[in-house]
Parts: structure tokens; sequence; C-alpha cells
């Protein structure tokens, strides 16, 4: 079976005009009679940004969003980073001020430094992060951060404050867009990627008092979940030094300057706080292994970098897990799976030592052992993703697929917004023969990206297989076009 294909240039262009089309609707709608809607939350009491842009608004702008970086941008699949991540920033979440702790998190491919908080509860954050962060609690400072940003609706406030800011960089919005649909070809493209990055910009840059109100608050968010606060002012500092004298910084330096100032506020302010000893996190190092592993130059330079990690730290699981990644992706299979074999043997509950074990075990075609060992835990575990994602993989490498493709349909109903999962399936399917479940998942897979034309394309092409006698799966599928046909005339409208 074909792997789906790219997507095509519409896909930016409806995701980028459908935040467009939000936006527009804020500044024609007199702003503040956007909350007259029925399906709009009342106003928050003290929170005079609600009658500009609701929670609700701020989800419908948060869809807008997320379809934006999937259409424009590489996410990354790897099922335990994304785990670990998500985890983490729910953990933090739980400790912070938001009143909807509900988050869409993505995982950028980038190694380059940056976070960011779009409204509606959308955080995305660049692997790249764990190659700067030394530590949890640096890495954790800027999630808090972010989130601070969110639970104080800056993107809201910042609205009220500067609507008159909103009108040229809808224009230049509303500019490229019609460049990208009459134009075409790279005039297009790089109309349309300059004004995403002029609206990434705006939307994502905040004046000095909501940062300054972000560190503090987010700092108190690390306090009550644990973290060291000082791992704010380490991080930013750090930051600083490495890019103080290049020509260009990173994206998240452009929208959240680190100034002396700064710098030394936050370390004031976590002065503040109880002084206590935190402890390291083994598994925030593993991985920051995987990042470094997955961005090294070669498989050949990361086995050399953790060899010599396990020269100087004989005794650190990190590593350990480190080397035996390192190993594999450099088909030194025996070596890394007896890595593997040692780490589990001495921690066998250890979910991230199971998951690399069945992870390097299929990676050297040992599915039937993976399989064992991943059935054991799923049991312990039902649908914990990365176990559920690895014991698919293990089930596609025995070549049974309809297996698979049962594991996968559970995910997709358990995480239907995960883009990895419904391409996962639509391949899956189509190994399995199931050709009516490929166009299905083709079609959720195109649909979070904003190509409704696309998903209502594999949705009819499903509909004209499945037989007259299934009366139920033919309901189900009309339903779905006919959601997607009302997102589709509401993206071009």
């Amino acid at each position: 079976m074909m792997p789906i294909m790219n997507l095509d240039r519409s896909a930016s262009v409806n995701a980028l005009r459908s935040l467009v089309l939000t936006a527009l609707v804020l500044m024609t709608a007199g702003w503040s009679g956007l909350v007259q809607a029925a399906n709009v939350e009342l106003p928050v009491l003290g929170d005079g940004s609600s009658r500009i842009v609701s929670p609700q608004m701020e989800k419908e702008i948060g869809r807008g969003f997320l379809m934006q970086v999937y259409s424009s941008t590489h996410t990354i699949s790897d099922p335990i980073l994304k785990y670990y991540v998500s985890n983490l920033v729910t953990k933090l979440a739980q400790h912070s001020e938001l009143r909807d702790k509900s988050l869409q998190v993505v995982l950028i491919d980038s190694p380059q430094v940056n976070a960011f908080a779009a409204p509606g509860g959308v955080v995305g954050i660049n692997l790249g992060l764990f190659l700067h962060a030394n530590d949890v609690h640096e890495y954790s400072s800027v999630l808090a951060h972010e989130l601070a940003h969110l639970s104080q609706r800056h993107f809201a406030r910042g609205i009220e404050e500067q609507q008159a800011q909103a009108i040229p960089n809808l224009a230049a919005l509303i500019a490229a867009i019609a460049i990208g649909m009459t134009a075409g070809g790279d005039a297009g493209v790089a109309a349309i990627s300059g004004a995403q990055s002029i609206a990434t910009s705006n939307y994502l840059s905040y004046s000095r008092s909501r940062e300054t109100e972000a560190d503090r608050i987010g700092m108190n968010t690390l306090v009550e979940a644990d973290m060291d606060p000082n791992g704010m002012a380490r991080m930013f500092d750090g930051m600083n030094r490495a890019y103080r004298f290049t020509s260009k910084p990173p994206e998240f330096m452009l929208t959240h300057p680190l100034t002396e100032t700064r710098i030394a506020d936050a370390r004031t302010q976590a002065q503040n706080y109880p002084k206590k000893s935190y402890q390291t996190s083994p598994d925030y190092q593993m991985m920051r292994a995987r990042a470094t592993i997955y961005y090294a130059s070669s498989s050949q330079a990361a086995v050399a970098t953790y060899e010599k990690e396990v020269r100087d730290n004989p005794e650190s699981q990190a590593a350990q897990y480190g080397l035996a990644l390192a190993l594999s992706a450099n088909k030194q299979h025996t070596d890394a799976i007896a890595i593997a074999d040692t780490l589990f043997t001495e921690q066998p509950d250890r979910l991230l030592f199971v998951s690399m074990y069945a992870e390097l075990l299929n990676a050297a075609g040992e599915y039937d052992q993976s399989q064992g060992l991943l059935e054991k835990y799923l049991l312990l575990y039902p649908d914990n993703p990365p176990l559920s994602m690895l014991y698919a993989a293990s089930l596609v490498g025995s070549a049974q697929y309809k297996m698979a493709e049962n594991v996968l349909q559970k995910q997709a109903s358990l995480r239907p917004t995960d883009i990895d999962v419904w391409y996962d399936l639509a391949e899956v399917s189509g190994q399995a023969g199931d050709i009516v479940s490929v166009h299905r998942a083709r079609a959720e897979y195109f649909a979070l990206h904003g190509a409704y034309g696309r998903a209502i394309q594999h949705l009819e092409y499903a509909r004209r297989l499945v037989s007259p006698q299934n009366v139920q799966l033919q309901a189900k599928l009309d339903q779905r076009i006919t959601d997607l046909r009302t997102e589709l005339r509401v993206a071009q409208s």
C-alpha cells in the first residue's frame, strides 16, 4: 500500500484561512458582541477580556492554529517522547492557575530552543528544548511560563490592549492567502509562510509586563509541582549566554526577550521560596538522550557520545539507556538488547525500560519476544499509548495486520486528535485489506490538517465501498461527511 501523500498547499491555505476568518469574526462582530451567541461562555467575573474573546472563541482560534501547525510544520511521532512530554505538561497544568486544564500538546521537530502557548490550550514544544535544558527543572520552567500565558489569558488581554495592531496583521494574512490561491508555486508558499511568521510572532509575543507576570506565576507553578524555582533563572541565564553574540537568536528569545534584569528578577523571586533539595530526574535525562540521538550527525557519532558517557558515569542509567538506543540506531542490535535486558531486569516495573526493551526488540526483528513482553504489561496498563503503539508496530512486523489495526483503532478512539495514530492506522488498514478503514483514517488525518476537501473525498470513497446492508456504518459515514462539509463551508465563507 502506498503511504499517505504529502499535504498539498490547500491544506495550509485552509488552515490559515480558518485562523484569519476567526480573527475577522473578532473584528467585525464588534468584539464585545461575541458573547451574545448562545453557545459562547459568559465572561468570567473580573475578567474583562472575556467580553472581547470568550474562552470558547479562544478554543476555536486554537483549533485553527493547531491545523496551521500540522499543515506547515514537521512534528515528532516518537510515542515515548510524546507521552513523557504530555504527562509533564499535564502535571504542571494541575498545579497552575488554568481553569480549563485540558490541553493539546504538540512536539515540534526542530533542534532549536522554543515553546509556545496558543489560545485554546495549545502548547507547542520544540524537541530541541531537551538539548538546551540541562535538567527537568530548567525544562519545566519554560513549560510553566507558557502555561502562565494561557492561565492569564494574555492573548485575549493583548487583543484588548492592541486592537489597532490586529488590522495590519490581518491584512497581511488575507493578502498572503490571496497570493497563495491565485499565484500558486513558490510565490504563494513564500507569501503564506511570511504571513504565518508575522501572525505567529504577533499572536505569541507579549509585552514586558506580561512576560514578568508569566515568570512570576510560572515559578509558583514550579514550586507547587515540587520543581526547583531556581531552574527558571538557570534556564534563562544559559540561553542568554549561549545566544548572546549570535546574529539570529532562536524564536523563543525573539518572543520572550531575556534581559539581564529579567534574569536577576527570576533569581530574586526564587529566593522568596523556602530552600530545599530537589531530586534529579533520570527519566528526563533518558528523554534528553532520545532527543540527542535523534539529532545526532550520525548513528556512529551517537554511539561514540554515549560510550564516553558510560565510561565517565558507569552507574548512570541514563547513559546506558542512551548507549542502547544509539547502538540500535547503528544496527548493533545484539549489544543494544543486552543493555536493555540488564536495565529491564534491574527494574522490571519501570515503564521507560519496558518500552525501550520492546522498542529495541522490534528494531531487531524479535517480534515474538516483544509481543510477549508488551501483552504482559498492557494487562497492567491497558491502552497505555507508547506500549500500545509499540505493540501495534510489533504486530505489523510479524504480519498480524488485523490485530494491529484493532490496536490502532482503539488508540484512535482514545486520542482522536493524534495525527500519528491516524497515519499509522491508514497504513495498517491497507496492509490488512480493509480499504474502507483506510479511507476513514485518511479522512481524519486530513481533517486535522484543515484539508477538509480531501477528507470528504476519502469518506465518499469509503461510502461507495460499504455494503447496502451495513446501514449503521453508512449512517456514520453520512454524518461525518455532513460535519466536514459544514467545516469546509465555514472555512470557505
